[in-house]
């Protein structure tokens, strides 16, 4: 990080296109049809109103931040840049980005919270025009043949899982793999329970590790958790393998295509009756690296603003099912769309993941996922593999 720290003052973009038109370079990572497509005529139509030309480079979610620390030492930054919210801080440490408030970029009405989610050390590197966060999926027809009503509670998360669990099903599935994914969807139980990323360790966290392992413990969750991503949990059930899952609005257009399938969604459970269910914030936040172009770099700020604007807001959310930034905005689209209700809820409450722990939030997220891992399989218990996660967050 140093080493990019010294080199990242004067990057440059890309250069002009036909007949001269500025063409500003993008980075991002939506590889997949059809987010790219869509992606690229919105970049487009935003570069067209700021008088720009656009060339958008997509590449896998993994290779981002490697690719960008690249370029920052090689001063080939692109003119805009997406990052996942929970590595803007790391990235904005190292220098490479500017603050939008260089730009005159407008940064009110945006939730207090995902504003957060773009800043480091009080000012605004990132805008996100939408976000994401998790919740409780449920197979409608099996909690109906069951007598189960949806689960609210921690307590009757374990006795709905338990009687919808049969031949051939469970009652419950998470992401419990050994990835950040299986941090993200720990983290509404860590939460809500009252523990903390920084105080891994604590009863709080040692509790909500316990729920996942008596659910496995007692079979109401399948031990191959352990190796499910979150489009395995998808999978599981669609397939009317599970009856519940912990999953994101993303998966809904998948949901939407089965008509067979009959399923709703819930808060997270929380658990005590009355609490409030505090999920992770997702989603992507647009910056502007340094470059050594000024005039660039206000013209990236222009498609900036562009892409975070009400209107383009709601049609991104549309578009992928996700809630917009701006309160407001969220608000129309829930009315809209009752589906999206309980995420527009639970975003309201959601917080950021480096939130308390900064650019140190990666060591905490190892930390959780080893300790699900150890917990799970019975290697250790919850609290001697929380143990070890603490001291994994912390470096001790």
């Amino acid at each position: 990080m140093a080493l990019v720290l010294a080199l990242t003052g004067c990057g440059a973009g890309a250069g002009s296109g036909q007949d001269g038109e500025t063409t500003l370079t993008v980075l991002d990572y939506y590889t997949d049809e059809p987010e790219h497509t869509q992606w690229d005529r919105l970049l487009t139509a935003c570069g067209k109103d700021a008088g720009v030309g656009i060339e958008q480079t997509s590449v896998p979610p993994a290779s981002l931040v490697p690719r960008a620390l690249r370029q920052a030492s090689s001063r080939t930054l692109p003119d805009l840049l997406m990052l996942d919210n929970a590595d803007l801080q790391r990235f904005a440490q190292t220098g490479a980005l500017s603050p939008l408030d260089r730009y005159g970029i407008d940064t009110g009405g945006f939730a207090e919270g995902i504003l957060s989610a773009g800043s480091y050390r009080g000012k605004v590197y990132g805008l996100a025009p939408y976000v994401s966060t998790v919740a409780l999926f449920y197979n409608k027809d099996m909690l109906a043949e069951a007598g189960v009503s949806v689960p609210r509670t921690w307590d009757e998360l374990k006795d709905a899982a338990a009687e919808l669990t049969g031949a051939g099903h469970y009652g419950m599935a998470v992401d419990a793999s050994a990835t950040f994914e299986s941090s993200w969807q720990f983290l509404p139980f860590l939460w809500s329970g009252g523990g903390r990323e920084d105080r891994l360790n604590s009863p709080q966290a040692v509790a909500a590790l316990q729920l996942w392992v008596d659910l496995v413990k007692s079979g109401s969750m399948s031990k191959s958790v352990l190796n499910w991503t979150q489009a395995d949990v998808h999978d599981q059930f669609a397939a009317g393998r599970t009856a519940m899952m912990i999953n994101g609005p993303w998966r809904i257009p998948a949901l939407e295509k089965d008509e067979k399938l009959r399923w709703g969604v819930a808060t997270v459970p929380v658990p005590r009756a009355g609490g409030t269910a505090i999920t992770p914030l997702g989603g992507e936040v647009w910056t502007i690296p340094r470059t050594a172009s000024s005039d660039r770099q206000k013209k990236a700020a222009k498609v900036l603003a562009c892409l975070n604007s009400p209107a383009n807001m709601l049609t991104l959310a549309e578009q992928h099912r996700t809630v917009p930034s701006r309160p407001e905005v969220a608000a129309r689209y829930a009315e809209d769309d009752p589906t999206m209700a309980v995420f527009v809820e639970s975003v309201g409450t959601a917080r950021v993941r480096t939130a308390r722990l900064g650019v140190e939030w990666p060591r905490a997220a190892t930390g959780i996922y080893t300790a699900v891992q150890s917990a799970l399989t019975g290697k250790q218990t919850p609290k001697e593999a929380l143990d070890d996660a603490q001291r994994t967050a912390t470096g001790d």
